[in-house]
This record gives C-alpha cells, structure tokens and sequence, in this order.
C-alpha cells in the first residue's frame, strides 16, 4: 500500500509538458524577430494584383541529373557498387557471366566506344547486376534509364537513384525530345547506357515485346547495340514479391549490333528482341544449339505462349525448370489434382 506521508513527484508527462513550455518561452522572441526583420529571414511577400508563376517542374522527367556525373558522385558511387552493391548481388543473385568476349575486340581498343546495352527487365534486381557485371572499360562509366514516373517521383527518390546507380529519367512509353537529347549528350561525352525495351518488369515471369527506344537511341547516337539477356532474376526478386528469395542469376552478353541501312527504328527494335531471344535460348541450352534455331527463327519466345491462365504459368515453369538458374533450391511445383 503507498504511504499517505510519501513526497508527491510530478509524472515524467507532467516533466515533458514543463519542458515544452520553457522551450516555447524560449523560442518564442526569436520567431518574433525572425518575422519582423522580414525577407531574406522569411519568404518574400507579394504586392496585390502580382500573380506569380508557378514553380518549374524539378520531378519526373525533369530532374537534374548533372550533379550525380560530377567527380565528388563519381567517387561516392564507385564505393557504394563496389561495396554494398557487389555484396547484395552475390549474396542474393550469384550472377554466372557469359559472352564478355564478344565485347574483347572493341575492349582492347584505346579509346573503346559507348555500348547501349539492352537487357530483358523482370526485376529491380536487374540494374544492380548490371551495374556489377557489365565489363570494363563501359562499367565505369555508365548511365541507366529508368523510368521517370516511378524512380524520379518524389525528391528522395530520385537523389538516391541518381547518386547509387546513376539512373537518368526516361519517359517508359515514348522517347521524348529532351531525354532523347540528353542521352545524345551522354553518348558523345563517351558515357555508356543501360535501357531496357520492355519498358518495365514482367508482371508474369514472361516478357514483354520490346518497344523502340533503343534502337531510336542508337540511330540518333551512333553507338551500337549489345543485346543482354538475364536469367532468374524473375523467381528471385519478380514483380509483386515482397522480399527476394536468394538464388542464382545467368547474364549473357551478345554481339554488338547496329542499324542497317535503311532500316527504321520498328524494324531494328524487333532486330534487337530477335537477338535477346537467342540470348535466351542459349541460357537455357547451349550457344550452338541456339544459332541453329536462330537461323530457323525457331528461338523459343520471350513473350511465352498465347494462351492464359494456368497453362501459361505451367509452361513458365517448364521453361525455369530447363535452366540452372533461379532460386538455389527448387520447390517441387504443386498444382491442384484435377483428376
């Protein structure tokens, strides 16, 4: 029982109140002069019958991206791929790299060209092992379009895509001029671009047509094509999971490729997907056996087959199944007993 004589003790909400009023009684003359001395200390003010304009766009496909191609970015970036990067991927994807001597001739020239290297996009994991496997001397000095409605929407977001992977925005429906002129820029100033056709992730594990802003960047650049194809990423880190299952990823390099004369962009742009479709093939298979069906447009498709529903993720993963890549131990499949 509490004694009727114990010393009364203000409670410690009794203690934050008290606190909270000397910190007012404190603070209190200093916003009275901050006010009174007015502008710069606090926002102009506006005469009546003065409208003024609205702020210019800073978000989205607007953002300024320059800062993060400076050197003090450059050099905080280079620590931050090589160190936290490098460890989430291996320790989540375990990337096995194949087709990087088909890039060797071009490699050991003195001044190697810019590449825009053109993967298939299943998931966000994707852009790390790209930043992490693409071979020197374009690693260094590479840029990544990423799609300016969900990477540049909010400030934060955009200075930690910028500053991390040194992601540009891009529109994901249609190349605009400004994005289009920007690369151009990039491109001449001898940086590299990471793109992905497809426009966005895979919302089923299947892929997606490509669209034509590679190849439009390519005709308008001058730089040559390299088709990627990424393996496993899908069933490691898809679109909709909420956290990734560690397992292992296949990155396989394609010959560099360029527009031909009098090609336009629609017939390029399916050129390429042509080519990330035999990238495919041979994850899955072998390099010769892929050529052979290749040359018979017989490549087993991105897009997968036309049907929907159950069949189409039972053949998705019959095509897993086919390939050492995807999650480190594989569950048995379960499906419904029809009968």
């Amino acid at each position: 029982m509490a004694r009727d004589d114990a010393p009364w003790r203000p409670s410690n909400l009794a203690k934050a109140a008290r606190a909270g009023d000397v910190v007012e009684r404190l603070a209190t003359p200093i916003v009275k002069r901050v006010k009174k001395r007015g502008f710069p200390y606090t926002a102009p003010t506006t005469p009546r019958g003065v409208e003024v304009p609205a702020d210019e766009p800073s978000l989205g496909a607007d953002y300024d991206t320059q800062w993060a191609r400076r050197a003090p970015a450059r050099a905080a970036r280079r620590l931050i791929v090589n160190g936290p990067v490098r460890l989430l991927v291996r320790g989540v994807a375990s990337p096995s790299v194949f087709g990087t001597d088909r890039l060797s001739d071009l490699a050991r020239l003195d001044d190697a060209p810019p590449l825009i290297f053109t993967p298939n996009h299943h998931s966000h994991l994707d852009t790390a092992i790209m930043a992490s496997v693409v071979p020197e001397p374009w690693r260094s000095k590479i840029v990544v379009a990423a799609a300016a409605d969900y990477f540049f929407d909010k400030r934060w977001k955009a200075a930690m895509a910028a500053l991390s992977l040194n992601a540009i925005p891009i529109d994901r429906e249609v190349t605009g001029r400004k994005s289009s002129d920007l690369i151009k820029a990039l491109v001449e100033d001898g940086w590299s671009l990471v793109i992905y056709p497809e426009g966005g992730r895979s919302p089923d594990g299947w892929g997606q047509e490509f669209k034509g802003g590679a190849a439009y960047l390519s005709s308008r650049t001058g730089a040559a094509v390299v088709p990627v194809f990424i393996d496993g990423t899908g069933s490691i880190f898809g679109k909709g999971m909420k956290r990734p299952r560690p397992g292992t990823t296949k990155v396989v390099f394609g010959h560099p490729m360029s527009g031909l004369d009098g090609e336009n962009t629609r017939r390029f742009a399916a050129r390429i997907e042509k080519a990330v479709t035999a990238l495919g093939d041979e994850s899955l298979t072998d390099y010769w056996s892929a050529r052979q069906r290749a040359a018979r447009n017989e490549n087993p498709t991105l897009t997968g087959p036309d049907y929907t529903g159950w069949r189409r993720q039972w053949a998705l993963s019959e095509r897993r199944a086919l390939g050492t890549a995807g999650q480190r131990r594989r569950q048995k499949r379960r499906w419904p007993d029809l009968g």
